[in-house]
């Protein structure tokens, strides 16, 4: 399979407790067997660090590295300082190196990629993230609910056709 310049980029959105993880954890299993090469992207809103104080990773930011790069034998992993605003979404896609296909779990209204949105009827009080302007490319859900007329309705519970719609947006953007 030869890769293009740029990744294919889809995002997966939704509402909290909607099972966006879930179903783009899925769908990245499906892509991979697939042969893609995937990475996986996501927008959290709370603060998380994945250092721990008193580590020899920790002590190097907090003498003021702004970015400190930890190597494993299974891994490693770049962290990076950002302390006048958050990186843009782009700019953390040019971080995911020589991929097919990036999967990004949330960023909402930021970046111009297509977007599912999840919708499950179990958590279902807050309306549409397209009832905000956001037109998706697709609505992965497991009831029938309007503001999605002329929007493509994948079953939340088959990632195998969400993985093939996924493709039919790769082949129609590489076309």
């Amino acid at each position: 399979m030869v890769r293009a310049a740029r990744p294919f980029v889809v995002g997966f959105v939704g509402r909290s407790g909607s099972g966006k993880t879930t179903l783009a954890e899925a769908v990245l299993r499906r892509l991979v067997a697939r042969g893609y090469v995937v990475a996986a992207l996501k927008d959290a809103h709370h603060g998380v660090d994945l250092d721990r104080q008193g580590k020899d990773t920790w002590r190097y930011r907090e003498a003021g590295a702004s970015r400190v790069v930890l190597r494993t034998a299974e891994r490693w992993a770049v962290l990076v300082e950002t302390p006048r605003e958050p990186a843009s979404v782009e700019a953390l896609i040019a971080e995911t190196g020589e991929v097919d296909i990036v999967l990004v779990e949330g960023f909402k209204h930021e970046g111009s990629f297509p977007r599912i949105e999840v919708r499950r009827r179990a958590a279902a009080a807050e309306p549409p993230l397209a009832l905000e302007g956001a037109r998706p490319a697709a609505v992965a859900t497991d009831f029938e609910e309007p503001g999605f007329e002329g929007v493509p309705r994948l079953d939340v519970n088959d990632p195998d056709a969400v993985a093939d719609f996924i493709e039919t947006l790769l082949g129609a953007a590489r076309a």
